[in-house]
Order: structure tokens, then C-alpha cells, then sequence
């Protein structure tokens, strides 16, 4: 199986995977010369993607693939769908977990500002959360901040709090009580999110089920676990981050 990533987001499907599969070998493709794909072009993303799974094809010829990244899924799932005869499996924001356990029926998409912005995500709330109020929030920055404080920097507190602040609204249209985390990156810094938010909130995200929904597919597993990153510099940076995840060694996938 085969975790793809813009970069280190995919982590929190990994974990959610080997939660229930410890011994599982598993193959990452984190397009860390793409990072980050929240403020690139639609078009831009859709090549990179397509570019990346076909490089990925040939060396994996059959694997399904787990896109774990909320932007990539979103914007280029269908055509990925319609170019490769492979299984995918997408990750989307988890609209109708939260409006299932919203209570004051006013909760937020917090996420990269290509997927808030998505058709995707709007028709998703449009499907599960109609009598809901859905607030949608494009953070410019979080992403990076994540992926920063998962290369070895301090997380800067009050920079996150910047970022997530206005995914919380308190208005006539009630008070956001649950922030869907719409970008697979957030969830791994779960704890700092809840120590600078303006007040409590349930965090909402996807990972557990794109793992259920990843396991039921035929696999034949490789014989190790590896990394790749597309750029070849990206390989010292990123390899204690992956080998503490599991991975036996990290390669470089070069794109175009």
C-alpha cells in the first residue's frame, strides 16, 4: 500500500494504519518539492499528481494507493480515478462526522485554502450538513507550521493561534462547537490545537477512516518500508522524521 502526501500530513494515516496493522510494510511518497499544495494553481496540482503517480506506477505497479492529503484528494481524486487503472482511496474533510456530533449545529472546515475553497467540500456539506451552519476556513499557514515542527522546529504557539483563531465564531448563528481538521498535517499537532484555541471544541478528522476504508483493499505487501521524498536535498532532512515512523529508508522520486 501507498501513502502519498504533499509531505509529512500523511503521518496521521500511517499511525491511524498501524494501529491496527503494526507489523504492516507500507511504501510514502511525500512530494516535498511540491509542499505546500494549499496555495498552488488547480492545474498545478493536478500535473504534479499525475507525474507523481505515474512515477510511483513504475516502481509499484499494482499497489492501491492512499491519497493522504485532503488538497490533492479533493481537487484531483476523479481524474487520478480516470487516468490509472489502480484502486485510490481519497481523504476528504469529515463534514458528516461533525454534523453528527455538532450540537449547536454551527461547526467549521479548517483547512488548506484550495480545499476549503473546493467544490468538493461544498457539496459535501451540502449532501450531510444542510441543517447546519458550516463556516469554511482557508489557514495560509498551518500546514507549514506542521510540517516545520515535525522537521525538529519549535512550534510557535502563538503563531498557531493566529492561524486557527478565526476557524471560531460565536455570532446570531450560534458558536462553532467542532472544527473539522481538513488537512492531514493538523491532526498531528492535536494537543497544541487545543491548548491555544479560544475555547474548547471537538476535532474532527478523517484518518481512522480512510485507514478502515484503506484495509479492506487487496494488497501485496512489499518487503520494506520506504520513503520517498521528490527532491534528492529533501532526503537528509526528512529521514529521522521517517525512520521514527517505521520506515526502513528514505530515496529520492524525481518528478518531470
Amino acid at each position: 500500500m501507498i501513502v502519498v502526501d504533499s509531505g509529512l500530513g500523511g503521518i496521521s494515516v500511517v499511525r491511524a494504519l498501524r494501529a491496527t496493522h503494526p507489523a504492516r510494510t507500507l511504501t510514502y511518497v511525500a512530494d516535498t518539492g511540491g509542499f505546500p499544495y494549499g496555495k498552488r494553481t488547480r492545474e498545478n496540482i493536478n500535473a504534479r499528481a499525475t507525474e507523481l503517480i505515474r512515477q510511483i506506477q513504475t516502481l509499484h505497479q499494482t499497489a492501491p494507493i492512499v491519497l493522504a492529503c485532503n488538497t490533492l484528494s479533493t481537487l484531483c481524486l476523479e481524474s487520478l480515478r480516470a487516468q490509472f487503472a489502480i484502486p485510490f482511496v481519497g481523504t476528504v474533510p469529515a463534514i458528516k462526522p461533525a454534523a453528527e456530533l455538532s450540537k449547536t449545529r454551527r461547526f467549521t472546515l479548517l483547512a488548506t485554502p484550495n480545499t476549503a475553497a473546493s467544490s468538493y467540500s461544498s457539496a459535501l456539506v451540502a449532501q450531510f450538513a444542510a441543517d447546519c451552519v458550516v463556516d469554511n476556513y482557508g489557514a495560509p499557514n498551518l500546514a507549514a507550521l506542521v510540517e516545520a515542527h515535525l522537521l525538529g522546529a519549535a512550534l510557535d504557539l502563538d503563531a498557531l493561534r493566529s492561524e486557527i483563531t478565526p476557524a471560531f465564531l460565536d455570532d446570531g448563528r450560534g458558536r462553532t462547537d467542532c472544527i473539522v481538521l481538513g488537512c492531514t498535517h493538523y491532526p498531528l499537532i492535536a494537543d497544541a490545537l487545543g491548548r491555544v484555541a479560544p475555547w474548547p471544541v471537538a476535532w474532527v478528522d478523517s484518518s481512522v477512516a480512510i485507514a478502515r476504508r484503506a484495509l479492506t483493499l487487496a494488497d501485496t505487501a512489499p518487503t520494506s518500508s520506504i520513503a520517498y521524498v521528490t527532491r534528492a536535498e529533501d532526503i537528509a532532512r526528512y529521514r529521522d522524521v521517517f525512520l521514527r515512523e517505521g520506515f526502513d529508508e528514505v530515496r529520492a522520486l524525481t518528478l518531470f
